[in-house]
């Protein structure tokens, strides 16, 4: 009998009263009625291989939708010659961004209402069509309006395969799974700018999207035979349609604030702020009708207590660390190392690669150890240490980029501890839902760190600072010393993120695991 027998075989030797009252202690008495038993009923056992095919499935899945946010930036010049519209070109990026980020929430809510076969086949669905309408517009208004439907369905993908996780892997072993696919994510990332830019000079822009029907057809045939054998923890409720609308709207607002502010309108022009004052408005009245609702979109109890708000905290911290640092970068790299535009993404590899290691650890640790929160106090810590080291001290580039590694290390064994952790916090027919915040709260965060870090590098050189993805030419007019002065800032910025991340992580409380308490590594392979 494997470990993921045992785990199964374990749950159903208990009664099945006791099975569902152990759910239902969890959930307040509002939220759940006795209805809803049957959903809850233990399953028959997965199998090693097909809980290793539907890992597999998902990783593929997930690879989809990571490289989708950046295979199309090295591709954009090309776009712009052949639509004769260069002004525009950034929508192509921020149409994408922002679906995407809207609806991480929706997908995670509607997964727990209707179930994961459903909401996957939806948003794998909808991204593969508007891949075909992307490759097939006409033009630059039709493309961007593809991509926005395109952010749709990327956007459902993550929260869903989170939540596909959490039904097959009990929470002591699923910390592994994260670290898989938060490698995933780091392989789409480095390797989106290269395929886009190969397939852009030597084929044609539109391959970047035509590459997305195979791989989605790949992912569905791998994974749909075996959606019906996934224990359903689903329970089918009114949806709160009103309260989705007002929680995606406020997030669009807020993310065009985000992108616009100090770019195309100055930080405190009116237009800026009015768009303030909206988002401001729709997460007022969202809050509003979600403590009047009788089955709200967003339930905000779910968001109280001892480990969620410290756990997206945590989450939120790291990755909009990283995600701050790996934009900015590569300006640090040019116009201090004298590095060309290649040479400064490959050296944004050891941020990128050594993360997932960060993660790894984090995994391997939570299957054996019982206080699983301590790798991840210790990560963060040492991620603190090593940016106070990067924001005090001037350092050749061979220097600087082992301590930037050693900086990732600590920084990635955040990811695992503080997904598992949420997850592991609230009752079964609310992990979708709770998955979905996680990742919509750390795309804002992520957002809204990369527009602190650009503003702080303004405010320090006094001057502009090419955005990614602009001409470059500008940052060799920065002198190297102003810039070396400048990132200081960035870096203590960064800093500060992994401080509060660590102190988060000690303030979240730290609750028994499920599973069993010792395993072997997973194999990802026969």
């Amino acid at each position: 009998m494997n470990k993921f027998e045992r785990q199964s075989s374990s749950a159903d030797t208990q009664t099945l009263p006791d099975d569902i009252a152990e759910e239902l202690s969890r959930l307040p008495s509002e939220v759940l009625s006795v209805d809803d038993a049957p959903s809850l009923a233990p399953p028959a056992p997965l199998s090693e291989d097909e809980v290793r095919t539907i890992v597999i499935s998902l990783m593929l899945t997930m690879f989809l939708a990571a490289l989708d946010q950046t295979i199309v930036a090295t591709a954009l010049p090309t776009i712009g010659r052949q639509f004769h519209d260069v002004s525009n070109l950034s929508w192509v990026i921020t149409a994408y961004l922002l679906a995407s980020t809207a609806v991480a929430p929706v997908f995670g809510t509607l997964s727990d209402i209707y179930g994961r076969r459903v909401m996957i086949i939806i948003s794998l669905s909808l991204f593969v069509a508007a891949s075909v309408l992307c490759a097939i517009a006409p033009n630059l208004p039709m493309l961007i309006l593809a991509r926005g439907l395109q952010g749709l369905g990327g956007g459902g993908i993550m929260p869903v395969v989170q939540t596909v996780i959490s039904d097959v892997v009990s929470p002591r072993e699923r910390g592994q799974y994260q670290a898989y696919f938060s490698s995933v994510w780091m392989v789409g990332g480095i390797l989106g700018p290269v395929i886009g830019g190969v397939f852009a000079e030597h084929l044609h822009w539109s391959m970047i999207f035509w590459i997305n029907v195979p791989l989605a057809a790949a992912a569905i045939a791998l994974l749909l035979p075996r959606m019906k054998k996934i224990p359903v923890f689903h329970r089918k409720r009114k949806v709160d349609w009103l309260g989705g609308v007002l929680l995606m709207a406020s997030a669009v607002v807020f993310m065009l604030v985000l992108t616009w502010g100090g770019t195309r309108f100055p930080w405190l022009s009116p237009t800026v702020l009015a768009m303030v004052g909206g988002a401001v408005a729709l997460a007022v009245t969202f809050v509003w009708h979600a403590r009047r609702a009788e089955e709200p979109f967003l339930p905000l109890p779910l968001l109280g207590g001892s480990v969620v708000p410290f756990g997206l905290t945590a989450g939120g911290c790291a990755l909009g660390a990283i995600t701050g640092l790996t934009v900015q970068l590569p300006l640090y790299y040019e116009a201090v190392y004298h590095l060309s535009a290649s040479e400064a993404g490959l050296a944004l590899i050891p941020l990128a690669a050594v993360s997932t290691c960060g993660a790894a650890i984090a995994g391997r640790t939570m299957a054996r150890a019982k206080h699983y929160k301590r790798v991840a106090i210790v990560g963060t810590s040492w991620a603190a240490l090593c940016g106070l080291g990067l924001t005090l001290t001037t350092l050749p580039l061979w220097a600087l980029l082992t301590l930037m590694a050693a900086f990732a290390l600590g920084l990635g064994t955040t990811f695992p501890v503080c997904v598992v952790s949420v997850q592991n916090s609230v009752a079964r027919p609310q992990v979708g839902t709770i998955t979905g915040a996680l990742n919509f709260f750390r795309s804002l965060m992520s957002s809204f760190t990369v527009a602190a870090f650009a503003a702080i590098l303004l405010i320090a050189l006094g001057a502009d600072v090419p955005l990614a993805g602009e001409h470059h030419g500008a940052v060799n007019a920065i002198p190297a010393d102003d810039m070396r002065h400048a990132f200081r800032y960035v870096f203590g910025a960064a800093t500060a993120l992994m401080a509060g991340a660590a102190l988060c992580l000690i303030m979240m409380e730290e609750r028994p695991l499920a599973g069993p308490s010792t395993t072997q590594p997973v194999e990802m392979a026969e």
